[in-house]
């Protein structure tokens, strides 16, 4: 007899053969209500498998939770290969397939009461409304100039409830029930102008091609498939396209056309952005190109409401969204008929995820594509070492657009060494050099705008004794705590902790305690004081707390309302503005000197992407790099806007020392509250590692993490790597499984590691 292998919800990943019922149309990716003990459970089914002579019968299902699979048979492989790829339970994956607003059974469509007005009322009839129950009438002017004549209850006013229900008595009325949209981008949102679409330049026209020709390859092959194979939609799926486009290129335009060109196939779209920030103005570029089928552009991402996130994935499954744009988790929106993957930005780091399962979603985003036989442009100004290894080795394609849409010349970068800058304040930390400050004043006096970048806020670095050298530290962390004056707060950028700031040094009582370094706060102060009629604004996690506080400062910014932005990262990528024709990176060697090998990477797309967002209009663009390390290969090149040249001699390291993209990385990381147990318990694993390790693998030596200690545990991290993913990971689980954990540490393992602190 066939059976139903029901994941169980919860974290216990309890996995039970259910008999099916006659008549229950169960398949894999189906939600259940099973019996376990004495209640009733939810879970998902993983598989149909023909149940064993157990000398008992099994339990039957109860019933489904939905008529309909919530998990495609697609997505289902998908989960499975993640579960296996990142060493991480299929439990975990499920969790994340099956947004919780959508798993529990304590979210529902919204629902509101509204009004009708069949049809106008005889004048007569008003004229004794009018005297005798004015409310009605006013109730049936009402509806009688909405849209449909029909209006939600609620908005008839206070106490409409009993002059509805008369007019309904009277036959003048109906009541119905609607469910209704819980817009994401509904709140403050301006109103979306329609636009058309741009004439491409050459490069743009042959980019798009590429595009197109994969879609229809895509198209045919699927056609070809149902046709040989009815179980399967798989063809020959298209390769990948890398678009390697500079900054201002015209990227944006190309995934517009190309999204027209899939919906007009009859397929769906999907649209990953690297963060929250960039999502509203994405959204509010395909609404305005979509403009006549804005109700099928869906949103999703972690800062959406539990109803809003069930009504935008409902939305998609039903088919009612075209197109999804979202960050990282969108790429499991169920979208059907998916014909075209956009990732922009696929360099971002933001696509990894930080906890499980630990999945990369521009690999994930590739593997789907793979799976649905559908058609993947992953771009970037700075694209990741990984995507253009496969470029070269054939598995991708490669399109650039190396002028800019308009025309214009990328921005002049000028390097300048603050070492001799110092040397002018006489040992002082010196902020801004004289080179920018004068850069400043012009752009002022001709009424252009500037951006200043640093990838730091607060007011400063740390608080430190000059006689004794003590430095307030964070209690959980090894970090010290930077100071932020606004709050008049000590704060650690890792855990979050606060601290009074002292008026002497806790340790020598010395009250000379002094500030160190600067961040975002202390720039903006400097600047009020140097350009005292500037409009300035700070752009930083700090002044952004408030909702929709990003979207309105970047209005403002637009309309031309500020005339020095400070940022950080956030201001890195993505955003256009005409009027900026000068940026100013403060300190470049910020995360240049970490040791991870990716830093040189690092530093040079976030130069190139900050670089960019000058020159984008029609007057000429300018940045100025101030950096203690000029002749740093990754400055050198961003200065010259030459990724060929940096790619070439980075990968030959990388190759040398066997780093990605020439193997996989991964990390294992063990922390507890007890140092010595963290590093005893990884210690040992390292040792259990070594006895019969496959050929291939490389194992470096136990070590503490840079962040050595965070949020109150001592971490400790070993780091693999492999040619062959799966060898790596099956060999650390099975380490893993076979080992007990002290109950005090946490063993942590990330494949395809992206960070190492």
């Amino acid at each position: 007899m066939p059976a139903a292998r029901v994941l169980i919800d919860g974290p216990s990943e309890l996995v039970f053969d259910y008999a099916i019922p006659d008549g229950l149309p169960v398949v894999p990716g189906c939600r259940v209500r099973v019996p376990l003990r004495n209640k009733l459970s939810q879970g998902t089914v993983l598989d149909l498998v023909t149940s064993e002579d157990l000398g008992f019968a099994l339990r039957p299902l109860h019933s489904l939770s939905d008529p309909e699979p919530l998990i495609t048979a697609k997505l289902l492989e998908a989960g499975r290969w993640i579960a296996n790829y990142y060493g991480c339970s299929i439990e975990s994956v499920i969790r994340a397939l099956l947004p919780e607003a959508v798993r529990t059974e304590d979210n529902s469509a919204k629902v509101r009461k509204f009004a009708i007005l069949d049809a106008p009322p005889p004048p007569e009839l008003l004229a004794k409304l009018d005297k005798r129950a004015p409310k009605q009438s006013a109730i049936l002017a009402l509806l009688s100039h909405a849209p449909e004549n029909k209006m939600p209850l609620a908005d008839l006013g206070d106490g409409a409830s009993a002059s509805v229900k008369s007019l309904v008595k009277q036959g003048l009325v109906r009541l119905i029930e609607e469910e209704v949209r819980r817009d994401p981008e509904a709140d403050g949102i301006e109103e979306i102008l329609p636009d058309t679409p741009l004439a491409l330049n050459d490069e743009q026209a042959a980019a798009l091609e590429v595009v197109l020709a994969s879609l229809h390859q895509s198209t045919i092959g699927n056609q070809q498939s149902t046709i040989d194979n009815p179980q399967s939609s798989i063809g020959n799926p298209p390769s990948p396209i890398l678009l390697h486009g500079v900054t201002g290129s015209g990227k944006t335009e190309v995934y517009l056309q190309a999204a027209r060109a899939t919906l007009d196939l009859g397929k769906t779209v999907l649209v990953l952005v690297p963060e929250i920030s960039l999502t509203p103005q994405t959204v509010r570029r395909f609404r305005a190109r979509f403009a006549g089928i804005q109700e099928q552009v869906a949103v999703l991402h972690s800062n959406l409401s539990q109803g809003e996130r069930f009504d935008e994935w409902h939305r998609i499954r039903k088919g009612i969204a075209r197109i999804v744009i979202g960050a990282r988790s969108a790429v499991f929106a169920p979208l059907p008929d998916l014909g075209l993957i956009l990732v922009d930005e696929e360099h971002e780091n933001t696509y990894k995820q930080d906890q499980v399962p630990r999945y990369h979603g521009r690999d994930v985003a590739v593997l789907r594509a793979h799976l649905e036989g559908c058609t993947i442009v992953l771009g970037s100004a700075t694209p990741s070492l990984e995507s253009f290894q496969n470029t070269l080795d054939g598995k991708y394609q490669l399109v650039r657009l190396l002028k800019r849409a308009d025309g214009q010349s990328l921005p002049l970068i000028r390097i300048l060494d603050m070492r001799l800058e110092s040397k002018k304040h006489k040992g002082g930390m010196a902020i801004l050099s004289d080179r920018l400050r004068a850069a400043l004043e012009q752009r002022i006096a001709k009424n252009e705008q500037s951006i200043l970048f640093l990838n730091r806020r607060g007011f400063a670095r740390s608080l430190q004794c000059p006689s004794c050298g003590h430095v307030c530290m964070c209690p959980h962390c090894a970090v010290a705590l930077t100071y932020h004056r606004e709050d008049e707060r000590l704060c650690c950028h890792v855990c979050g902790h606060q601290a009074v700031v002292p008026r002497k040094c806790p340790e020598c009582r010395d009250p000379a305690i002094a500030l160190q370094g600067f961040g975002t706060q202390k720039v903006e102060e400097v600047l009020a004081k140097f350009l005292p009629s500037a409009k300035i604004a700070r752009i930083d996690a700090d002044a952004m707390r408030k909702k929709n506080a990003l979207r309105d400062l970047l209005n403002a910014f637009q309309a031309r309302k500020i005339d020095v932005l400070i940022g950080t990262q956030m201001i890195a990528k993505g955003l256009h503005f005409p009027n900026v024709t000068l940026v100013g990176i403060l300190n470049a060697d910020i995360g240049l000197h970490v040791p991870d090998f990716r830093a040189g990477e690092r530093t040079f797309q976030l130069l190139t992407q900050v670089a960019g967002r000058a020159g984008r209009g029609e007057l000429e663009g300018e940045v100025i790099v101030q950096t203690f390390t000029p002749h740093s290969p990754s400055i050198q090149f961003a200065r010259h806007h030459d990724f060929d040249g940096f790619a070439e001699q980075e990968l030959e390291f990388r190759r040398q020392f066997a780093y990605p993209p020439f193997a996989h990385c991964a990390v294992l990381t063990s922390r507890s509250t007890h140092e010595r147990r963290a590093e005893f318990t990884l210690q040992t694993l390292f040792r259990r590692l070594g006895e019969d390790c496959p050929k291939g693998i490389i194992m470096g030596e136990p070590m503490p993490s840079p962040l050595v200690r965070s949020h109150g545990q001592f971490r400790f991290q070993l780091m693999l790597r492999s040619k062959n993913a799966r060898p790596l990971t099956r060999h650390v689980q099975q380490v893993l499984q076979k080992t007990t954990l002290p109950e005090d540490v946490t063993v942590v393992f990330d494949m395809d590691a992206w960070s190492f602190t």
